[in-house]
């Protein structure tokens, strides 16, 4: 121990949500919730163990509120006004914890009218007053104010999550003042969670920048008066009693009376016996066993149960589970067998499923086998068509495929019967071509993503390999190393039968351990509804949408390829011609050499390889500054993508039994939420010039159809408008006014073709967080010029600049941004010490709730569009693509009224009940023989 006296303050209340937060809502053995007990109770326990181990404390005490009133609602009765009730299963739980604190045999501060900051901030002064130093657990932003770099009394904070110490420093870091500032910022600021009214219009940025100018709140104040006529000048002045009401509301009362003396804190050993009784009384079995005691047995008549076996009456810990062991799987191959493994998953009531195919491709694949699992270690593998392609190899005995399959169809329709997958899709489509409609299904890989997106522990993706390492410490067989590769590699079909078994069982056995350790996990952690109401019904839908493809006319492929053959030999002539030489245009290095070497242009550099770089940038750069090789080369390569990659190779994608392009649809390959397209990418085909628009053409309509694409307006603008709660742009939207002239107006005082564009590109650019040299790259301007453009942007919607500050400081204290609908996306290197890697994050972060809720609200519609048109009669319309803010149909001629009703109501109205948005969704639709027509 430290000589001089050291107090810990811990910071209780920030602990009990956390610990709500981080655990399932557990029971005890009398029906008790008790899942943010437990949490409370091993964070404590944590604390204390660690702080043991380090230079710790001498003194120690939880501070807690007492309850949600303070002296603070009686100068302002909106004061949190906007914070809603403690959930109803975490109530009980407060007395509880208060329990578990006296357990520990820990000292417990609540008082009336006071908040725990208050007495936090009221002992800090009192023990720097006998020259101690203290720290404060926690990392509420309120508690910094405290924070002071003396030497004797020292006060500083820990924030145990991220196992940080935060000092002076880790202040000036976060918010770019000082300690002795953070009250006047947030005063500044305001605080949407507390419901502190601050200044309109002012984020963190620009409180620190007026505070580092003028010195404090009310200089800032006093000053306003003479500032440059702006809307900050304007807001500073209206809103200055505001600011000075949100500067009491902040301030810390230091002057609390003190109901223990600091004497009383100081810490010695915690006696076992009342702690073994509270974790005892409540199942905390392990905890008990930590302890050195053994849990008593249960009272008559009580099941003998722990809160931490997972067995209360709420949702329960995943259970224990075996270690996997391959020798215990089957390989059925007789009839009456797999009817043994369907009745086993019709008593168990779920059944993990998986199939083994020739192709990855769902739409080419061929049913070689399949794999069930209903309980760790039970799983089994069917083979159907083993034995080689060979007709004269010798075939192992196999329950004959029109059995297994007839067998197979009632379970997996059977709508009291889940089906397990990961990544089932795939094998929705692959049965759904022997008739059989997989319904109703779970996909641990989609549940993954609803928990973990940008996790990066999962950054090998949410594939089975890398979440069966990541969740069980397993490392599943390779397919290669049963099949090897290259010209030696054999098909499945030709594994050997106990090897195959190993593989595949093992697959629906990973596959049902996942669901078992993910599936409780949504509710705690709040990942059900995103998962329930948004990304789950997706799935069948783009089954079906996958299952019907487009038809794609492969005249016009061969017709476009051969014009942008010809239009690359032109450019490529004409550079030769400039360059005075003829030369290997698909060649870095030789363009390199010729731009640089030969021709003397500015601004080449030289890799580690030794070659000059040519990258887009690097020739973008130089057709700015009016070099038309530069231009000719980047034509060149363009035509050359939109050959190999469009016109050439969707020749070879149009599948040969159905005559129709299939793509295939991830719900998890975009962090944000959005659907990403492969196999072939149908997302990413350009719209932007006139020869990459000539593609869509190629994508038409049967013989008494039309293609309908419906389009959502602006969607992303539109939500901007209502998540930051911009007046002036709900107000053009439901105006319906053209959103980019009404900016122009705003930010250049004029409507021109130039204006437009630029405002056309801010709009978008600020919503992706983009920095002023971003900005002054895409309008071709300098820096400052830029910064100027952004400035006035914020000042004529300052709402955007709440909105991205208060989005920024979310994830920077979470680790991760939320949609209206309550996706998650994590970003862990949200603060990290690498610049790059922060502002990277930082401009990803902006963007993701609007992105994010976006993608949310389309998959909405895309799930409501079947039910809608059938209702309607409508049933040969079909839904074929999903382009971003685009969905493309099929349908008869005589359908389109109809049906563009239905369609254009589904599409609007999509995020009801769910969320009520303040503007109105606009959809744009169009028909015509070919997708070009009709967008």
């Amino acid at each position: 121990m430290s000589e001089q006296n050291h107090l810990y303050l811990v910071d209780g209340s920030a602990y009990i949500f956390r610990a709500y937060h981080r655990l399932p809502p557990l029971t005890n053995p009398e029906g008790t919730p008790v899942g943010a007990v437990y949490g409370y109770t091993t964070m404590l326990w944590k604390l204390a163990d660690e702080l043991n181990k380090a230079d710790g404390p001498t003194h120690l005490a939880v501070v807690l509120d007492k309850s949600s009133h303070s002296f603070r609602n009686e100068i302002y009765d909106q004061y949190k006004a906007n914070r809603p009730p403690p959930p109803e299963d975490l109530r009980p739980q407060f007395p509880l914890i208060r329990d578990a604190t006296r357990a520990f045999s820990l000292p417990l501060i609540e008082e009336d009218n006071v908040e725990a900051d208050d007495m936090i901030a009221s002992y800090t002064k009192a023990a720097q007053r006998a020259g101690w130093k203290v720290t404060i657990v926690s990392s509420d932003k309120d508690l910094m104010q405290l924070i002071e770099p003396k030497d004797d009394s020292a006060v500083d904070m820990l924030d145990t999550m991220k196992n940080a110490r935060i000092g002076r420093e880790g202040v000036v870091e976060k918010f770019g003042v000082g300690p002795e500032l953070v009250g006047d910022m947030l005063s500044l600021m305001g605080d949407s969670v507390d419901n502190i009214p601050g200044v309109k219009g002012i984020g963190p940025k620009t409180a620190s920048k007026l505070l580092l100018e003028y010195g404090d709140l009310e200089r800032v104040l006093t000053a306003a008066p003479e500032m440059k006529k702006s809307k900050m000048r304007e807001n500073l002045i209206e809103f200055a009693e505001d600011a000075r009401l949100s500067r009491v509301l902040v301030t810390l009362k230091e002057d609390c009376p003190l109901p223990m003396e600091l004497d009383d804190f100081k810490l010695g050993d915690i006696p076992p016996d009342p702690l073994a009784a509270f974790l005892n009384e409540h199942g905390f079995s392990s905890l008990l066993r930590k302890l050195g005691a053994e849990p008593t047995a249960p009272k008559e008549g009580d099941s003998g149960d722990t809160a931490e076996a997972g067995q209360g009456t709420t949702a329960p810990l995943p259970p224990k589970m075996p270690d996997i062991d391959r020798s215990q799987y089957a390989c059925v191959t007789d009839a009456e067998t797999l009817d043994q493994w369907i009745t086993r998953a019709h008593e168990t009531g779920y059944v993990a499923f998986d199939t083994e195919t020739t192709s990855l491709n769902a739409m080419l694949a061929e049913l070689v086998g399949f794999s069930m699992a209903v309980a760790p270690n039970e799983a089994c593998y069917v083979p159907l068509a083993h034995g080689g392609t060979d007709l004269l190899a010798e075939k192992p005995e196999q329950v004959p495929m029109d059995v297994a399959l007839t067998k197979l169809k009632p379970l997996l329709e059977d709508d009291s019967i889940l089906k397990i997958g990961q990544n089932i899709k795939y094998d929705i489509n692959v049965l759904a071509r022997h008739g059989i409609a997989i319904a109703p299904v779970d996909d641990t890989m989609v549940m993954s993503f609803a928990l973990d997106a940008g996790r990066t522990q999962i950054s090998g993706g949410h594939g089975m390999d890398e979440l069966a390492r990541q969740h069980l410490g397993h490392e599943c067989i390779s397919y290669k190393s049963l099949t090897g590769t290259g010209k030696s590699q054999i098909g499945f079909g030709e594994v050997p039968l106990d090897k195959a078994t190993e593989y595949a069982a093992e697959d629906a056995d990973v596959t049902l351990r996942l669901w078992k350790l993910l599936k409780p996990r949504l509710s705690a952690e709040g990942g059900t509804r995103i998962y329930e109401t948004v990304d789950r019904p997706t799935i069948a839908v783009l089954g079906q949408m996958e299952q019907h493809g487009i038809h794609v006319d492969r005249e016009v492929l061969a017709r476009l390829s051969g014009e942008f053959a010809a239009e690359m030999q032109r450019l490529e002539s004409e550079v030769h011609e400039i360059a005075g030489e003829e030369f290997a245009l698909g060649s870095p290095k030789q363009l390199g050499e010729i731009l640089f070497g030969k021709m003397g242009l500015k601004g080449g550099k030289k890799g580690k390889s030794g070659q000059y770089s040519t990258d887009v940038t690097v020739l973008e750069k130089l057709a700015r500054e009016g070099q038309p090789i530069a231009s000719k080369v980047l034509d060149w390569r363009q035509m050359s993508k939109l050959k190999s990659t469009y016109t050439d190779a969707l020749q070879a994608d149009i599948n040969p039994g159905t005559g129709r392009v299939h793509t295939s649809y991830s719900l998890t390959g975009a962090q944000t939420g959005r659907l990403s397209s492969t196999d072939p990418n149908l997302q990413n085909i350009p719209i932007r010039t006139d020869m990459g628009r000539q593609i869509r053409f190629a994508f038409t309509a049967e013989p008494g159809n039309v293609l309908l694409a419906a389009d959502y307006s602006q969607i992303e603008l539109r939500l901007a408008a209502h998540m930051a709660d911009v007046d002036t742009l709900k107000t053009a939207f439901a105006n319906g006014e053209d959103i980019h002239n009404r900016t122009a107006q705003e930010l250049f005082g004029e409507v021109t073709r130039e204006t437009r564009g630029r405002a056309k590109t801010i709009n978008f650019a600020i919503l992706y967080g983009i920095s002023r040299w971003g900005l002054a790259g895409r309008l071709e301007v300098d820096p400052d010029e830029a910064q100027a453009m952004i400035d006035t942007y914020f000042e004529r919607f300052p709402g955007i600049n709440r909105y991205i500050s208060e989005t920024l400081m979310q994830a920077k204290d979470k680790g991760y941004t939320e949609t209206l609908f309550g996706r998650k996306t994590h970003f862990p290197r949200i603060n990290a010490k690498n610049q790059a890697e922060r502002q990277g994050a930082e401009r990803a972060a902006i963007n993701a709730p609007i992105q994010g809720t976006s993608a949310d609200i389309i998959k909405r519609a895309m799930a409501r569009m079947t039910p809608a048109l059938r209702e309607a009669g409508l049933d040969e319309v079909r839904m074929l693509l999903q382009v971003h803010d685009e969905l493309v149909f099929e349908l008869p001629e005589g359908d389109v009224e109809a049906a563009s009703a239905i369609i254009r109501d589904v599409m609007a109205n999509a995020a009801e009940p769910a969320v009520k948005l303040s503007v109105p969704l606009g959809v744009d639709i169009g028909t015509g023989s070919s997708w070009g027509e009709a967008h």
